[in-house]
Parts: structure tokens; sequence; C-alpha cells
């Protein structure tokens, strides 16, 4: 890695080497430096910020319903244990349910992962049995978190707004290639 100078330094050298220098090579050279020392900086403020912990996801914990469109929803996320929280969730219309899924986050060496499997009423797997859908973590701060998957044709985000109260947000690309943003308002069940 290339050693960053300091705030001060550069200061110091922006002052005694003006970027307004009357030969163009010299200001392409000074252009070229900035340019470097600004990747550098921001290589290693990226490099210093550390994974962020499952233990930081206990604000999702909790059995959660609400009533939608799409049928009545319950999830039921489980409290961090190891390295790990798990969900499982049902979609349940006209008295009968829609379909399932089965999620755990794991604490990777990058930080959470969501992975997540949808199933069709008797437990039949949607996805491939060694591929289930997995979500990176990619925001976090109290009591908010967002995934989001690679290929970035969803994300999920998680926003606890009360004590009682849990939002969660699906974004995703519908078969025309339009972003949808689906709302639920989850309560917390006693």
């Amino acid at each position: 890695m290339i050693p960053c100078p300091s705030i001060r330094d550069l200061e110091a050298y922006i002052v005694s080497n003006s970027i307004f220098a009357d030969s163009k090579s010299n200001c392409m050279k000074k252009l070229a430096l900035l340019s470097l020392i600004i990747l550098c900086a921001l290589t290693t403020s990226v490099a210093q910020v550390p994974p962020k912990n499952i233990k930081d996801l206990a604000f999702m914990a909790g059995k959660w319903t609400t009533h939608s469109a799409w049928g009545d929803m319950e999830e039921n996320w489980s409290e961090p244990m190891g390295n790990c929280m798990m969900c499982a969730y049902r979609c349940v219309k006209d008295g009968k349910v829609i379909f399932y899924e089965f999620i755990v986050i794991e604490q990777m060496d990058s930080g959470p992962v969501m992975k997540l499997r949808h199933f069709s009423p008797g437990n039949i797997g949607w996805e491939e049995k060694d591929k289930p859908y997995e979500y990176p973590l990619m925001f976090l701060e109290p009591d908010k978190a967002r995934f989001e998957r690679p290929d970035k044709k969803t994300a999920l985000t998680f926003h606890r707004t009360g004590p009682d109260n849990m939002k969660v947000i699906l974004e995703r690309q519908d078969k025309d290639g339009r972003w949808v943003e689906d709302v639920f308002d989850y309560k917390l069940a006693e």
C-alpha cells in the first residue's frame, strides 16, 4: 500500500505549489499528484472501516405481522446467536398459504450476508439446492439495515420505526425492468 500524506502535508503542498502554474506540464503533474493523493486517502478510509457485526441487527428480532395486498404476512426473526440470525416467513391469502421463505443472516469476514430461499406450498423450493439468493449488508445505522443482491435486481431494507413497528421495503425490478417498491408495515406481535 502506498503511504498517504497527512491533511497538513496536503495543505502545505497546495499552498506552496499553486495548481494554477503557467506551465501546462507543471499543472498536469500537479493534477496527477493531487488525484493520486485523493485516491490514496479514499483507499485508506475504506480499508479502515471494520466489517459490521451480526449483533448490530438485533433490532430485527421478534415476531412481526402485517396485512397487505399480498395477503397476511408473518416474519419470525431470532435474536443473533453465534454467527447467525434466522427467519421463517409465510404469506397467507384467503386462508391458504401463497409461499414461504427461510432466511438466515450469517456473519462473514466482510460483514453480515442475508441468504434467502422461497418455497411453494408443500415445501417445494424455488431456488437451486446450493444457490440461495444472497444479499450482503450494504448499509447499517441504528435500527436500519439495507441488504442488496450483487446483481442489483433486488434490495431489502429493514427499518425499526418504533418499539412495536418495523418497515420492510422490497425494491425490485419487474418483468419489464422497471423498479418497483413494495413497503410492508409490520407490527410486533405479542
